[in-house]
């Protein structure tokens, strides 16, 4: 068992269902870029309060890790209550941009995520006022808005409506605003070019046939609960998983999760390319064309 960490030792000594239940729980592998990243967003967490704060651009292709690694740094630093005052700090709040850029459905967001008490036929203004008073009174220094390539799906109206939004959201609060989305979002965010200037881009670039990547599935190796060494880092297998995976670091997990669980259940207890071979997989690309053919 000298393959595998010390957490997966232990659920090596569960049942065969018990093993498969963990292998389908999403892990958290801190590979250096994620690192980066992540040191890059405590940097801006302690940034002094400015004018004109920085703001980010976290844009990667879909599944690349993006909404799990600023999910990873808003659990980092959750809500918590103040010892001294009994007082609610929330230095970081995530949320999703409204599928469509609309000030009130964003707003609607925001409050729903600060659990805080709303009507729906309440006036612009006054969710505005509501958000402005909660974020400052709890100490917010960062807001994350995922998906904000969304902002395209509106006119060009609506998107220098919703835009203005969050220009005028750091602007008030001097807040750190963190935009994550796919390549898409360089467009939303290049309708503006005020914004555009503000925000640094910071790519999650697809994974390639490199160190980083060898070393990234023997992370994974470890943690996998299967009583036989892999070697994934094998050049036939590791190529293997890269083609399927289209290189994203969620496909990536999928396909070691299946071929895991297919391990198990063949009692195998490895991953070799036969075994990946069995797995039942479709990847991202022939997904889309079958999708085309339905519609």
């Amino acid at each position: 068992m000298e393959h595998l960490n010390e957490s997966a030792k232990q659920i090596l000594l569960l049942n065969d269902n018990k093993r498969i239940e963990d292998i389908s729980n999403s892990k958290w592998i801190g590979y250096p870029r994620a690192k980066k990243v992540l040191n890059k967003l405590e940097d801006l967490l302690e940034h002094p309060t400015i004018l004109r704060m920085p703001n980010l651009l976290l844009v990667g292709d879909t599944n690349n890790g993006k909404t799990v690694l600023v999910n990873r740094f808003y659990t980092m630093h959750r809500p918590v209550i103040n010892i001294s005052d009994s007082k609610l700090v929330a230095k970081v709040i995530y949320v999703q941009a409204p599928s469509l850029p609309d000030e009130r459905k964003f707003y609607n967001a925001l409050l729903e995520r600060l659990q805080v008490p709303y009507n729906l036929s309440d006036k612009v203004e006054k969710k505005q006022q509501q958000v402005f008073s909660v974020l400052k009174r709890i100490g917010t220094r960062i807001l994350i808005i995922d998906e904000i390539h969304h902002v395209l799906a509106g006119t060009s109206a609506k998107q220098r409506m919703f835009l203005n939004v969050i220009k005028y959201l750091a602007n008030e609060l001097q807040i750190v605003i963190v935009a994550v989305g796919i390549r898409d979002a360089f467009n939303a965010i290049n309708t503006d070019a005020q914004l555009a200037n503000r925000f640094e881009p910071e790519l999650l670039p697809k994974w390639e046939m490199n160190e980083e990547y060898l070393r990234l599935l023997a992370s994974y190796e470890c943690m996998l609960p299967l009583k036989k060494p892999s070697n994934l880092i094998d050049t036939d297998i590791a190529l293997k998983i890269l083609s399927l995976s289209e290189g994203t670091i969620g496909e990536i997990s999928k396909v070691l999760s299946l071929a895991s669980v297919e391990a198990i259940k063949s009692k195998k207890e490895f991953i070799d390319k036969s075994i990946i071979h069995k797995i039942d997989y479709i990847p991202p690309s022939d997904r889309r064309k079958y999708a085309n053919k339905l519609g």
